[in-house]
């Protein structure tokens, strides 16, 4: 509809008026501001604007994280393209010394004891993060559970290097005055990674507690249940898709962790004997080694596909993380 039609539209409507409204009986036709009646409003053009604003973040975002995925995946995959590194080798051989050669690229100790430590440090610090979070969520009163929360809170702002120094200067005397040996290995590693995932994992069951219904401790208690049946048998039971994810977020976070790590476990890329031996991380190895190499060579090459591998590795706990929350909401 043009201008005119519009005009002849508001001067008809103006026409027919029985009772004209007293801001209305004056104006005619020709007052009419059409132009106003047919631009976008104020408030219509900051909808459009906070609709661009919000797509083009969400475009940068995208292409942000093609752009981290590809760069790594190219250069990760010179290994297996360009230095012709067979795959099953990279894989499965504990030979590590890309200085040497393609014949001496082998992640297997350092995947073999990322997994461990992660996997220790989980096992580890889920009980005292589940125990934690019933406190503040079913026994504590809402002053402790603010004092805890606010410990909690703490402990994730710390720096990984102050862990990392923590663990050189306490953890790994201790465990060599008890197990003999330098100290550094898998232990040192999993008891500074168990104080550093505690908080995450603790935090994120808090919230699976408290999303439980209040209800279902109702009927329980109802029912006859003691406190400590209704906890175990409901309110963990309700929660525990929701705390398998709060751990494997755990895990992700202890397997990317380099700085801490690097600094008690050993630095020694060899398949681990025990766990007070000395050994190396992907992540460990990655920190300690990716300045001493020249882009564009194999030593170079093959730290890229270690960080693909890691990169492979975050899909794989973001996965996990979506798919059991499926499962949850069924």
């Amino acid at each position: 509809m043009n201008n005119k039609d519009l005009k002849k539209v508001v001067e008809s409507a103006l026409d027919k008026q029985k009772v004209p409204h007293v801001k209305l009986k004056k104006i005619g036709a020709s007052k009419v501001d059409v132009a106003s009646l047919t631009e976008p409003s104020k408030e219509t053009r900051q909808e459009y604007w906070g609709k661009g604003l919000t797509y083009c973040a969400i475009i940068l975002i995208i292409i942000l994280v093609a752009s981290i995925i590809g760069f790594i995946g190219f250069h990760g995959l010179e290994t297996f393209t360009k230095d012709h590194v067979n795959v099953f080798q990279f894989l499965a051989s504990s030979d590590w010394d890309p200085g040497e050669g393609k014949s001496h690229v082998g992640a297997a100790a350092m995947i073999v004891t990322s997994f461990s430590v992660t996997l220790l440090a989980a096992l580890v610090a889920t009980p005292f993060a589940i125990a934690v979070a019933l406190f503040m969520t079913e026994y504590s009163s809402k002053k402790g559970a603010r004092f805890l929360q606010s410990v909690i809170e703490l402990l994730v702002g710390i720096p990984s290097v102050v862990y990392g120094f923590l663990g050189l200067t306490i953890i790994v005397p201790f465990i060599r005055n008890i197990f003999s040996g330098t100290g550094f290995g898998i232990l040192s590693a999993t008891l500074v990674l168990f104080v550093m995932v505690l908080p995450t994992i603790t935090s994120l069951t808090v919230d699976s507690l408290k999303a439980v219904p209040s209800d279902y401790r109702k009927a329980s208690l109802a029912l006859g249940a003691t406190k400590w049946q209704t906890i175990y048998k409901v309110i963990l039971r309700v929660a525990s898709p929701r705390i398998m994810t709060a751990v494997i977020f755990g895990m992700a976070c202890a397997f990317g962790e380099a700085l801490a790590v690097q600094m008690v476990i050993g630095n020694a890329v060899l398949m681990p004997a025990n766990l007070v031996s000395p050994s190396a991380t992907l992540t460990s190895q990655l920190t300690s080694q990716m300045g001493n190499t020249v882009m564009g060579t194999l030593p170079n090459n093959a730290l890229w596909s270690l960080a693909l591998l890691l990169l492979i590795m975050s899909l794989v706990f973001n996965f996990l993380v979506r798919l059991i929350g499926k499962r949850g909401q069924k």
